[in-house]
């Protein structure tokens, strides 16, 4: 991996890895829905204007459809799932179960698309599952339903992420980083209108926030997903997405630090348990499987 190349990596877990303290501030205020919703139309407004300065032809080469569906399963549930789990998990829990990504990404594979499993990769699996159990069952927030329910959120999510990276692949192969990331948004804000719309009319938050939600919003939305999404497509083009992935090795640290620097939240040993042990997973299952003769 070139130098370039590494440094978009770094940065990307870096702005990933913020996003988990942004939600973690938005969600308990607004709720899972607007925050979901304004992520993603706030980053897609973003993009049509970073399109627009840039003037980048929107010759989406017939494949807007696929774009849009794709944004719905790589953004739109991805986004709701995580605004779930911020309301219960402080914001270094939701980032390291984030990095179970590659680990749903092996099993969708073997399940769904003919890949190959390996003896390495089925014990990261299993290695994997056990760190977030670890994670999950020893920190400083107490293991009961509502832990659960962030837990498999999370988990929910990375699947979704899973099976966007073969279908990326596939459907979107050759388009612009940016149009991809365009494409992706628009998907994600036509899923989540309804819903807003119905949460907003049946369900309304009891406060739509001041100024430290709104901010947090542009953050999310402008810096943690047009931007963070436009350098994911680009880094997809340049090293292909194993090696894209192994962002999530990253995305943990930054989310444990972002919080306890700006949120005050407790570092326990469960989380350098929990991290070591889904990295091993992940190096297990990311590592070159060597070729006979």
């Amino acid at each position: 991996m070139n130098p370039i190349a590494f440094t978009r990596l770094l940065t990307l877990a870096a702005v990933w890895g913020a996003s988990f303290l942004f939600m973690r501030i938005i969600a308990p205020v607004l709720g899972t829905v607007p925050t979901a919703f304004f992520r993603v139309s706030i980053a897609c407004l973003g993009l049509m204007v970073i399109l627009a300065v840039m003037r980048v032809r929107w010759d989406f080469q017939g494949k807007l459809g696929a774009c849009l569906v794709l944004g719905m399963i790589n953004s739109g549930i991805p986004a709701t799932f995580y605004s779930v789990a911020a309301q219960v998990l402080p914001a270094g829990y939701s980032a390291i179960f984030n990095a179970t990504t590659p680990l749903m990404g092996v099993l969708i594979g073997v399940l769904f698309f003919r890949e190959p499993m390996t003896a390495a990769k089925l014990c990261g699996i299993f290695l994997g599952l056990f760190g977030v159990g670890i994670l999950s069952g020893a920190g400083p927030v107490a293991l009961d339903m509502a832990l659960l329910q962030g837990a498999l959120s999370c988990l929910a999510a990375t699947t979704c992420y899973g099976f966007a990276g073969f279908l990326a692949r596939r459907w979107i192969d050759g388009l612009d980083s940016r149009l991809a990331a365009l494409g992706s948004m628009l998907g994600a804000t036509l899923l989540l209108s309804p819903l807003f719309i119905w949460s907003a009319l049946t369900q309304p938050p009891a406060s739509w926030g001041g100024w430290p939600v709104w901010s947090s919003l542009l953050g999310l939305g402008l810096v943690c997903t047009a931007f963070a999404y436009i350098l994911y497509f680009r880094l997809l083009a340049e090293i292909g997405p194993v090696k894209a992935s192994t962002v999530t090795f990253m995305i943990p640290a930054f989310g444990v630090l972002w919080g306890a620097w700006l949120l005050d939240e407790p570092l326990s040993m469960a989380h350098l348990h929990g991290g070591v042990l889904i990295a091993a997973a992940l190096w297990l299952v990311l590592k070159p499987t060597r070729r006979r003769g």
